[in-house]
């Protein structure tokens, strides 16, 4: 079983990625975790790339996409939104539409904020783009809020019904017969 993970944020030092170790630490032992660290080597979609060569950068993200069994996505929020750099990266997997490498895909969406909200806009953005393009989204959210004051010296969530949260979604993403919330 391999899962992908991918953050939104480009920071070295994100909380976001902090929040993607946090995940891994609730892995199963015999769950691969694997962190893309690729977003920033994305050219901006464009169609005449697309029906060109496919860029390197696009060929091997949606190769990840496709090796894993499922996607785990934490996204911080940007003018309330999802970051540009996330979005284009669904722009590219979601090609070619019809058999793009998330299609029937579990995957979930976690995020990170300094605010009081825990980035829940742009996990409500990017599970309705994963929605639209065809992915099996799970409907739970994990806004960590206050993000510089949530992480304890292990890189685990401090808050214990977060981390509770945060291990029964990983563990779903895990369990192909996991029922998902929609």
């Amino acid at each position: 079983m391999r899962i992908l993970a991918i953050s939104g944020s480009l920071r070295r030092g994100s909380y976001n990625g902090a929040l993607l170790e946090a995940a891994a630490a609730e892995c199963p032992a015999d769950v691969e975790f694997v962190v893309w660290h690729g977003l920033a080597e994305l050219p901006a979609f464009d169609q005449d790339l697309e029906t060109a060569r496919e860029p390197l950068a696009v060929a091997t993200l949606k190769g990840e996409i496709a090796r894993s069994d499922a996607v785990l996505i934490a996204t911080p929020e940007y003018n309330a939104s999802v970051p540009g750099a996330l979005k284009n990266a669904l722009d590219w997997a979601s090609r070619p539409f019809a058999a793009n490498v998330l299609r029937g895909k579990p995957v979930a969406v976690i995020g990170a904020s300094t605010g009081l909200f825990g980035a829940v806009w742009a996990q409500a953005e990017v599970r309705k783009i994963l929605g639209a393009i065809g992915a099996q989204v799970d409907g739970r959210e994990v806004p960590v809020v206050q993000a510089h004051e949530a992480f304890g010296p292990d890189g685990r969530l401090r808050d214990p019904g977060q981390a509770a949260l945060l291990r029964t979604i990983v563990r779903d993403l895990v369990r192909p017969e996991a029922q998902r919330a929609v």
